[in-house]
């Protein structure tokens, strides 16, 4: 298990989650701390709370005003303090078993961030790394995609992607860049070796210098009759055909 350091000042404002999914899962989740927590009737009902923990019963209306508009709160809002950090030394440290690794590359819109996070943990991943100022902070939003992974799935935030890219290497693992351009499919560039998948934002995709410091570019082979995938989506797509790989 990858150690957690305390967590860095990122945000003046204390995140709120909201939704019965990450709620409960921030609530089961012991390296996070929980500042409070706004219910209604119902939507505390069977939640075995700490005695602890400060409580204030509310309404479903009054709910709706502690979240974007439309936030599906389920009777369900609380407000956290961000994860502790964990250092990328402390998460390769726990590399020996042959998860794969994702790495995203400036990928900063939540939803997407946390369905990678859903999918990652899905198949086993190791651990996200991303830049510390390019990529989207603890939210709502994150932890609503994320559906409770953004708790249990490791999240290692790293000042300059380049030089953690080396750090993975040393490692041990093959790095592929998912790129469209790329000549080589990904089935042909994941062999047997431990691999880190690295992704980069919608559109503008890797930065020069981080695909630099992959070991492989490899595509999806997507029809010709769309021009690109989601990043979540190839995210997901991805970890499969990775899982597939070591199961035969």
């Amino acid at each position: 298990m990858a150690k957690r350091r305390k967590a860095k000042q990122r945000d003046s404002r204390a995140p709120r989650f909201w939704g019965r999914h990450a709620v409960t899962a921030a609530l089961d989740n012991p390296q996070r701390t929980i500042r409070k927590l706004w219910a209604t009737h119902e939507g505390v009902s069977g939640l075995d709370l700490p005695s602890d923990l400060t409580v204030e019963m509310a309404g479903a209306a009054d709910l709706g005003r502690l979240v974007p508009h439309d936030a599906p709160h389920q009777g369900l809002v609380i407000e956290v303090e961000p994860l502790p950090d964990i250092a990328i030394e402390d998460l390769l440290a726990d590399a020996g078993d042959g998860r794969p690794l994702v790495i995203l590359d400036q990928v900063t819109d939540p939803h997407n961030a946390g369905a990678i996070m859903r999918s990652a943990l899905a198949f086993n991943a190791l651990g996200l790394v991303t830049q510390d100022r390019h990529a989207p902070p603890e939210s709502g939003a994150l932890a609503k995609a994320a559906s409770g992974a953004l708790e249990i799935l490791p999240w290692c935030r790293v000042v300059n992607l380049a030089r953690a890219l080396d750090q993975i290497a040393d490692a041990g693992f093959w790095r592929i860049g998912l790129a469209g351009e790329a000549d080589m499919e990904l089935a042909d560039a994941l062999g047997g070796k431990r691999i880190a998948l690295v992704l980069g934002a919608e559109g503008a995709g890797m930065r020069p210098n981080v695909a630099g410091h992959c070991d492989a570019l490899a595509r999806l082979p997507i029809s010709d009759r769309i021009e690109s995938l989601n990043v979540s989506n190839a995210a997901a797509i991805a970890l499969y055909a990775h899982h597939q790989g070591v199961k035969s």
